[in-house]
């Protein structure tokens, strides 16, 4: 779940929209959809909640923008009071979501994405829309079974797709954070931009790492989850 300034205070009006889908990807994690009836830039957001009580919660977009459904993944947080609920939703269930917005945009232009955990989400959006060709794709993750969508984006992405793995091994995976990774990296091309979508440790540590490099700040775009 994304966090901006600019995208908290925004009052968004939220619609009722009919769940189509909900399916649990990994332990935990699951990939929730409904009917797209407004059109999107590939990394934006939608706020989603299912009752007046709470606000409504952040979300990238996790699909393609010409797909017939929106879906939005996330992660279930046992101590948290709209996760859990969302989990339990089954398709003919209510949401209540805005319409797609947030300025993380992807372009055709050559880039790094650079995710953790379920940061994936906005650059699996853009994959989906078409924005893949001279991207190069680092995802780091806890455990194996967190690579999500790892077939679709290896057959397509092939070795500018990355996988970090910091507590399991395995053969294509390297072992360890996203952060040791870009450390092995003998060349990271100063004029390309470098998405960065994760936790907020993550976001600073690889951003300092980047300008450390010689990589221009204007050059690193980042999305902050919590």
């Amino acid at each position: 779940m994304p966090k901006a300034e600019e995208y908290q205070k925004k009052a968004i009006e939220l619609y009722q929209e009919t769940v189509t889908g909900n399916e649990e990807i990994s332990p935990g994690v699951y990939l929730i959809s409904y009917k797209r009836k407004h059109d999107f830039i590939p990394g934006q957001v939608v706020k989603i909640g299912i009752d007046n009580t709470q606000a409504p919660r952040i979300y990238s977009i996790c699909s393609g923008n010409h797909e017939e459904e929106i879906r939005v993944l996330f992660n279930v947080k046992e101590d948290g009071y709209l996760t859990p609920k969302l989990a339990s939703l089954i398709p003919g269930d209510q949401l209540l979501v805005s319409k797609p917005y947030g300025s993380f945009l992807g372009t055709e232009a050559s880039a790094w994405w650079i995710a953790t955990g379920t940061g994936i989400a906005p650059f699996y959006c853009m994959f989906r829309s078409g924005q893949f060709e001279n991207k190069t794709l680092v995802h780091g993750v806890r455990h194996l079974n967190q690579f999500y969508f790892e077939d679709e984006l290896d057959w397509s992405l092939g070795k500018n797709y990355v996988r970090c793995c910091s507590q399991e091994q395995s053969c294509d995976v390297f072992p360890g954070r996203v952060t040791d990774y870009l450390k092995t990296v003998d060349h990271l091309p100063p004029k390309q931009r470098y998405y960065l979508c994760g936790k907020a440790l993550m976001v600073v540590e690889v951003r300092d790492l980047l300008i450390e490099r010689g990589i221009p700040y204007e050059n690193i775009i980042a999305e902050i989850y919590f």
